[in-house]
């Protein structure tokens, strides 16, 4: 895929706010969008009594102290486990993928940052449930990810190609002294740490799968992948020009000592088109990598990048399409719906149909994402979703729509204030023109009366006002402008 350069000059100095520069709930409904996945009026209220600096610091403290979800009953059971109390392994199997995947959900919606990391890196250490099929391994991959996901990047990369589930689907399970498989060292440079033709040759790769063998011995299906010797290639192998009896720990030391400044260029590559813009700055990267080489601190890079100049910048607002969980995602959060299991599981399948199926990214190079999201099929996909949510949510509670129209308007009794305010809430920028914001608002009008409208007597408190504020809704998730984020 082509990267354009960035039309964003602003440096990685602290952003501080200016007249010129507020701020405001625009900037704030940004890092929500980028760093969650949106938020309440209170969240952006209590954003804007703290400085950015401050906000951000929260934010990614919050993150750190989140610990990972709690182990399932299930994470020891084996085939054999299963078979031994007379029940189905594959009802099971798809029981504990279901309890899981609402897990996963689940986080993604409460744990802000924390729950966008983990989802980041579920993209980037690729992993398909169709292939590994196992809900122990399921969960353990997340476990890793949910670890490492802003800490040390070198010990996540060594956790990670340990996982059962890495290590069936990239064929490390393979791999072993009789047997060369050379499909996970290959995936660890060109996905993983290096960039595809980067830094490594043919033959580093060949002496690297054998420095991965070993760990290709379980006692039964769905039980704890270990190492064992025996399939070791103990013979001496040249990896980035050092010679030696290299085993997985020392690929990853040596990768770490050897190629760090290559590693730590395209990781902070992949941070900035996924969370600033698909156009590239390459000075900031550059300066991004300088930082993250030092230690290869994930949480450390994350802070200077989400507090600069450059993420605040009103160039980096509104650049990113929004995948189908930052769709629904968003609207969840910045509604403040609850909804129920089944209505959940619900949504997690709709994503499916649109192209982000959870646990099963489309191959080992993950969802491309930003405008690989939309075709002519997904776009009609991801409106039904959302007609799906908004209706449901309005058979649930339709009082939810008229608390969030008081809150957004600060209970305003002019219906193109109101309509304005709820769009403010979920497009990253003003709309175009002012008769975009004219034809929402004779959509949020309904069939009220104009003179209730030209007299002052219609308010948010008319029994059709959730009617209103439903349509509007519907109308919006159609604007243009609500794909970005």
């Amino acid at each position: 895929m082509e990267i354009m350069t960035s039309c964003n000059v602003s440096s990685l100095s602290i952003f501080i706010p200016s007249a010129e520069r507020p701020w405001n709930a625009e900037r704030v409904n940004h890092v929500l969008r980028r760093l969650s996945f949106g938020g309440t009026t209170s969240d952006i209220t209590a954003a804007l009594n703290l400085s950015p600096e401050q906000f951000i610091d929260s934010l990614v403290d919050q993150a750190l102290a989140i610990p990972p979800s709690a182990e399932p009953s299930w994470n020891s059971w084996t085939y054999q486990d299963y078979i031994n109390a007379g029940l189905d392994f594959d009802e099971e199997t798809q029981n504990n993928h279901l309890e899981w995947g609402l897990q996963t959900y689940n986080d993604m919606l409460d744990h802000g940052l924390k729950g966008r990391l983990t989802m980041f890196w579920h993209n980037h250490f690729v992993t398909e449930l169709d292939v590994y099929y196992c809900s122990n391994y399921m969960y353990r991959y997340y476990n890793v990810l949910q670890t490492y996901a802003l800490g040390n990047f070198s010990e996540f990369v060594r956790a990670i190609g340990k996982s059962e589930a890495m290590l069936l689907y990239l064929n490390g399970f393979e791999n072993s002294l009789y047997n060369a498989n050379e499909n996970y060292a290959r995936e660890l440079y060109e996905l993983f740490t290096l960039g595809e033709n980067n830094g490594y040759t043919q033959a580093d790769i060949v002496e690297t799968s054998k420095a991965l063998t070993g760990y290709n011995h379980w006692n039964d299906f769905c039980d704890y992948i270990y190492f064992d010797q025996s399939s070791f290639n103990t013979s001496d192998k040249t990896i980035f020009g050092q010679t030696g009896n290299w085993d997985y720990d020392d690929v990853i030391d040596i990768l770490f000592q050897e190629k760090s400044d290559l590693i730590a260029n395209f990781i902070c590559r992949k941070l900035y088109t996924y969370f600033v813009s698909p156009n590239v700055n390459e000075t900031i990267v550059s300066e991004l990598a300088s930082i993250f080489v030092v230690d290869f601190d994930i949480a450390n890079v994350l802070r200077i990048l989400f507090k600069s100049e450059h993420f605040f910048d009103s160039l980096a607002i509104g650049t990113l399409i929004k995948s189908p969980y930052d769709l629904t995602n968003n609207v969840i959060k910045t509604l403040n719906f609850s909804f129920d299991d089944n209505i959940k599981l619900g949504v997690i399948y709709l994503n499916g149909i649109a192209g982000q199926s959870l646990y099963n990214p489309v191959d080992v190079a993950g969802w491309q994402g930003n405008h690989d999201w939309i075709n002519s099929s997904t776009l009609t996909a991801r409106w039904e979703i959302l007609n799906y949510i908004i209706v449901t949510a309005y058979n649930i509670d339709p009082e939810v729509f008229r608390t969030f129209a008081i809150e957004s308007s600060n209970n305003s009794n002019d219906p193109y204030l109101v309509t304005k305010s709820i769009i403010e809430r979920f497009v990253p920028k003003a709309l175009h023109t002012l008769e975009d914001y004219e034809a929402a608002t004779d959509v949020f009008k309904y069939d009220v009366p104009s003179n209730y409208f030209d007299d002052g007597s219609w308010n948010l408190s008319w029994d059709v006002v959730p009617i209103q504020v439903g349509l509007l809704l519907l109308h919006i998730i159609k604007m243009p402008e609500f794909q970005l984020k």
